[in-house]
């Protein structure tokens, strides 16, 4: 693949496929230092970051007809160096078998299992967790239930009994600061983001645009672009491409292509989206480290946002 990928001739289509250039060219940042010594109970570290690289990538494979050619093998790229990078799941497994309450293992594995990729002694690891009760009382906040329902749906452990036990979907959204329709003003920072992954996890990444219900649909359509305003007027570009995802998982998204022309601004010439507006680290590994999940992110945005492109005009 060459380093310069075909981008669409609008502003989505650009800004995507700088952003998905960059994560590609980028991708050996992600890489453990050393798979054979890597840290299976580390909360976050590489497993997050590669984690979601294969959201994305997972994403732009689902919605195959949206991308510009190259778009898809840059995709495939990178959830197969994800993959490899996880051992082919070998380290998903360890990390499953030695800590059994970990959910996060199951997240990530579900946007590989989107993208073709199965590891047959985690998947009967998961069957066995999925029935015990110790797994099924684990303590999460509401937003990493409708995460753990999800991945459970997507990855396929969802049936009866499963992680996601018949998942009563209403009831797992109504335990969310989203699913009380709270007053939008006392929104802070953190909240947003739990909000945005409520919409995530019950649509399933704007697959199932219809799941959400009316009033909540109505309470996004109302509130949102007040929310998209407040954070692009500070900056907080990472947190406004998330809400472009919340949008785009709306039956009538309402695509704000004047956002998408700020993001634009911003973007660096080499793809990058800063995550804020403080200086971005000269260090090429360093403004990985930083910047890697507004990438991600944005990558996911434009590719939804061009997939729902004929379900609304842009308000």
């Amino acid at each position: 693949m060459t380093d310069e990928l075909p981008v669409g001739t609008d502003v989505v289509g650009r800004v995507t496929g700088r952003a998905l250039g960059w994560l590609h060219r980028n991708r050996p940042y992600g890489a453990f230092p050393a798979p054979e010594t890597a840290d299976v109970a580390d909360p976050d570290g590489y497993y997050k970051s590669l984690g979601e690289t294969a959201l994305a990538a997972s994403l732009l494979l689902r919605e195959g007809s949206v991308p510009p050619p190259g778009h898809e093998q840059a995709a495939r790229e990178l959830l197969d160096f994800a993959w490899a990078q996880l051992r082919q799941g070998d380290l998903l497994y360890e990390r499953q078998l030695r800590h059994p309450l970990m959910a996060d293992p199951l997240e990530l594995y579900a946007h590989f299992t989107r993208g073709g990729h199965r590891h047959e002694r985690l998947d009967a690891l998961l069957v066995h967790l999925s029935g015990l009760r110790t797994h099924q009382g684990a303590e999460l906040v509401p937003n990493r239930r409708l995460a753990v329902a999800n991945a459970a749906r997507i990855a396929g452990f969802a049936g009866p009994g499963g992680f996601a036990g018949g998942a009563d979907w209403s009831g797992l959204l109504a335990a969310t600061w989203l699913g009380r329709l709270p007053e939008p003003w006392a929104i802070d920072w953190m909240t947003a983001y739990c909000m945005t992954h409520t919409v995530f996890h019950v649509t399933d990444w704007g697959g199932l645009p219809h799941a959400l219900p009316g009033d909540v649909v109505a309470y996004l359509e109302c509130w949102l672009p007040v929310w998209i305003d407040i954070w692009s007027e500070i900056e907080e570009w990472d947190l406004v491409v998330e809400l472009l995802i919340v949008d785009a998982c709306l039956p009538r998204p309402g695509h704000h292509l004047d956002v998408w022309e700020r993001l634009a601004a911003v973007q660096h010439a080499d793809g990058l989206v800063p995550r804020d507006g403080k200086p971005v680290d000269d260090e090429p590994e360093q403004a990985f480290r930083d910047h890697q999940h507004t990438a991600v992110v944005t990558v996911v945005a434009g590719t939804l946002a061009q997939a729902r492109s004929g379900d609304a005009s842009p308000r």
